[in-house]
């Protein structure tokens, strides 16, 4: 074979690599912050000026029942970026940062090692202790002026584009006039919303008041809505647009109170759309130009979805459904979601649903929708609505946010989608509870949800190992079995629980005590004796949880000061603990002169200062609350 014969088939091999690269199709996410379907205009408000989104939906395919596997961005993008769900990780808990296994990688890295350009701009928040490695090996370019524009000429991309102008702290955090100057001046006169110009969340008061801070929200997804117009229009105007699939959808519910961070339906779902240029269309087995499909979805899906469509390997840790193409997998028909502490907040909540319903189990009942969480009080919004609250101002269904939650919610999301009326106690909808709670407690087994343990716990453990590796190597059945026993009654409950008390497994003991912590039933002698013994129990979170049972129920002198012990105590994990402990107790306003000096002292922690901030400001400066 002569060299010139040589040299002509190596072009050839070179030509056809470059065809099959450049065939493979770019792919954009449009992602978005703290946004319901609700408040876009495609999924039925008339209100919303989401022109772009609804033109994608119009154009493409329309999902009614997406849900983010977390009710806050760093847990939700946990499982988007690794495409494992958080309570396998141990991600579950907001910005913790613990580590996980090394062969468990940022989904990008799998993409760009197959030759995609991969881009990010700019959010990350992957909540893993690596962060910086996970970014470096995720993206060629991570940062507030990455794109597909610094790609090589016909390699393909893989890009995504944050807008933060939907964030929670334009929609109610930060002041009025930095939301006018951030968003609301950023818009022609022809694009705002004005405050009578919408329709209510039947769970707010229709007051002045709130709807000028409702309004914020319908112009904060309008000035998103401009930024995504801009980025479509750069990409067909390089000529891309024609081999471009673009994902677009929120990273979990709204922004606002009992949305974002609450573990009920309308915390995870949110809206989702992708569109397909006339090249891929074939890809979509729903259809494309303005279908609507109620196939469940979640963000585990993402990954391997992406990974199918770049002709990548599926790494085997990744559980969740290719959705596209040929590899698609057959149709969820439930989807498991969890909800678990953000910021200083701790909470515990299990959400099942399928297309009909949202099921959500709550373990951690004492804790209210609208709980204690700074992030959130600091808002003008939260003011009205507790203001509202001790002025008698709210009706039945306004006030239930800041009452004591039931143990378990049942929505009927065909219906009632702002989710209002909770069915789990209709004596009709027996048969319904009973199935969800048999489809809980199994996946529960099943998958062996590490985020039952303590959060303390976890942080130790993080020391030598990872949660997920401890999760495949530890059966945690006695604690989930504990744990379901949370505000029931009954006599097999209690006895459980009070076996619990003296169990030698002191993570069990802790569910055990967390049940009669929120438990309103009178508490024997036995049980009182049993109690006081875990004053001085070997684990320090047991001994948080009995010192709080005796100081909230009793006003047990010795309890209160070995809470209050615990306030200064170097691990963040348990001196928040005694503080949030401290902030749902009847007598939560007495310990205010500890908290005084704690706020004196020099700040150690980040969630237990934040915690303390949030005592001083309901409790003291601005008064909202006199007693639980």
């Amino acid at each position: 074979m002569s060299i010139i014969t040589k040299i002509g088939q190596l072009l050839l091999l070179v030509i056809s690599i470059s065809a099959v690269a450049q065939d493979r199709p770019n792919i954009l996410w449009l992602t978005y912050e703290d946004t319901s379907p609700e408040f876009i205009g495609a999924y039925g408000n008339t209100s919303a000026k989401t022109f772009f989104l609804d033109k994608l939906a119009n154009e493409g395919v329309t999902f009614t029942r997406a849900f983010s596997p977390g009710s806050v961005c760093s847990p939700s993008r946990s499982a988007i970026i690794t495409g494992v769900k958080t309570y396998e990780l141990g991600t579950g808990n907001h910005r913790s940062a613990y580590p996980i296994p090394d062969y468990i990688k940022g989904f990008p890295t799998y993409l760009r090692n197959a030759g995609y350009y991969t881009s990010n701009n700019a959010k990350t928040d992957y909540n893993v202790a690596n962060a910086k490695g996970m970014i470096a090996a995720s993206w060629n370019e991570s940062s507030n002026t990455a794109g597909w524009w610094s790609k090589k000429s016909g390699q393909p991309f893989f890009a995504v584009f944050n807008s933060n102008s939907s964030h929670q702290s334009r929609t109610m955090t930060n002041p009025y006039t930095q939301y006018r100057e951030m968003i609301y001046d950023q818009l022609p006169d022809s694009l705002h919303t004005v405050d009578d110009a919408f329709p209510m969340p039947p769970f707010y008061r229709d007051s002045p008041e709130m709807r000028k801070q409702m309004a914020r929200v319908y112009n904060s997804i309008t000035k998103t809505n401009v930024e995504f117009q801009e980025l479509f229009n750069r990409l067909k105007s390089e000529g891309l647009l024609e081999n471009t699939i673009i994902f677009s959808f929120a990273d979990h519910g709204e922004g606002m109170p009992r949305m974002k961070t609450n573990g009920i339906g309308i915390g995870h779902r949110v809206p989702f759309t992708i569109w397909f240029p006339e090249k891929y269309k074939h890809l979509s087995p729903w259809g494309t130009g303005g279908i609507v499909t109620d196939e469940l979805i979640d963000f585990t899906d993402l990954a391997p979805t992406v990974l199918a469509l770049a002709g990548v390997k599926i790494p085997s840790y990744m559980k969740g459904n290719v959705l596209l193409g040929k590899q698609r997998a057959t149709p969820k028909t439930q989807l498991f979601l969890s909800s678990d502490r953000s910021d200083e907040s701790y909470d515990l909540t299990r959400t099942v649903v399928n297309k009909k319903y949202a099921y959500t189990r709550v373990f951690m009942p004492n804790v209210q929708e609208l709980r204690y969480l700074l992030y959130m009080d600091l808002g003008g919004i939260m003011e009205h609505i507790r203001t509202d609250f001790n002025e008698n101002k709210l009706n039945d269904v306004q006030k239930a946010m800041l009452l004591p939650r039931p143990i378990e919610y049942l929505f009927d999301l065909e219906n009632d989608p702002w989710e209002i009326n909770n069915l789990a106690a209709l004596p009709e909808f027996k048969n319904e509870i009973s199935i969800f709670r048999k489809q809980l407690k199994s996946h529960t087994s099943t998958s062996n949800d590490v985020l039952f343990l303590p959060e303390y716990e976890i942080s130790e453990l993080s020391k030598t190992t990872t949660a997920y590796e401890f999760r495949q190597q530890n059966n945690l059945s006695k604690i989930h079995e504990m744990a379901q026993c949370v505000g029931f009654e009954a006599q097999k409950s209690r006895q459980l629980r009070n076996k619990g008390l003296t169990d030698k497994n002191r993570w069990v003991k802790y569910w055990a005590l967390q049940n009669f912590a929120i438990s309103s039933a009178k508490l024997s002698e036995f049980e009182i004796s049993k109690i006081k013994i875990c004053l001085s129990d070997s684990y320090p979170p047991n001994r948080i949880l009995a010192a709080s049972i005796l100081s909230d129920r009793f006003n047990d002198q010795k309890a209160k000061d070995l809470l209050i012990s615990y306030f200064t105590h170097e691990n963040d994990q348990l001196s928040n603990l005694a503080l949030q402990r401290v902030l749902y107790q009847k007598n939560a306003a007495t310990f205010g002169k500890e908290v005084d000096k704690l706020n004196q002292q020099q700040k150690r922690h980040f969630i237990t200062n934040r915690t303390i901030e949030m005592y001083r400001y309901i409790y003291q400066e601005k008064a909202l609350v006199s007693e639980n």
